[in-house]
């Protein structure tokens, strides 16, 4: 179904500080877990990042590993590049690139993008003024970005308000966690679990890491 005008400009917003303080109050009225989520630890922060072929990249490395691995690997490769460009990774070696800290797949990977944005075919600089399926459409075209990789460059990245990435193990954890359930819902509990938080789906989700993230540090 089409967007209004309104509701795509809202769609199209990214969040601000500003925002991110409304929408955790809402959520906080709506859902006692929520109210107590940031009773116990304050507002999450807005984890924004910079948009650009890097954040790309650090995303992928980002997958199925600790976000400190991927962390690792991705300040060896600024390292090895500075400045990190399409060109520049494309100049690197395979060899290199494991030495970095890619696995062959992820460097594959790390490759077609690279060359989606040096030709032309993937334009990140316009993806902001794009809707969040057209944004979807773009990044899942390319080898090794899925509906994760996609949906967390939607809600980090371009800030969109109501993006929910179910593919996410810790969010998932979270939601079992904070909701008291016997089981981590699957992709379609996930959903079903989110609906009653539109349209600040990816703000419930900046709530629940912020308790998962919370909880790991209390239990060390």
């Amino acid at each position: 179904m089409a967007l209004s005008r309104v509701e795509a400009a809202a769609e199209l917003a990214p969040l601000t500080e500003a925002t991110l303080a409304v929408a955790v109050a809402e959520l906080a009225g709506r859902d006692a877990d929520f109210a107590a989520i940031v009773g116990r630890y304050g507002p999450p922060p807005l984890w924004d990042r910079v948009p650009g072929f890097g954040t790309l990249l650090h995303i992928v490395l980002e997958q199925q590993v600790s976000l400190a691995s991927a962390r690792a690997a991705f300040d060896r490769l600024v390292a090895a590049t500075d400045p990190l460009t399409p060109a520049s990774f494309l100049a690197l070696s395979d060899e290199q690139l494991l030495a970095i800290g890619f696995s062959r797949q992820k460097a594959r990977y790390g490759r077609a993008i690279a060359a989606a944005v040096e030709d032309g075919a993937l334009d990140l600089d316009g993806l902001g003024e794009r809707p969040d399926e057209d944004v979807v459409e773009a990044l899942e075209a390319l080898p090794g970005v899925g509906p994760w990789t996609s949906s967390i460059y939607l809600l980090m990245v371009l800030g969109r308000p109501d993006v929910w990435p179910v593919a996410d193990m810790a969010l998932a954890e979270s939601v079992r966690a904070v909701k008291g359930l016997e089981h981590r819902p699957d992709p379609d509990e996930m959903t079903r679990l989110a609906e009653p938080w539109r349209p600040w789906r990816s703000v419930a989700a900046r709530l629940l890491w912020h308790d998962y993230l919370a909880r790991r540090a209390r239990t060390g």
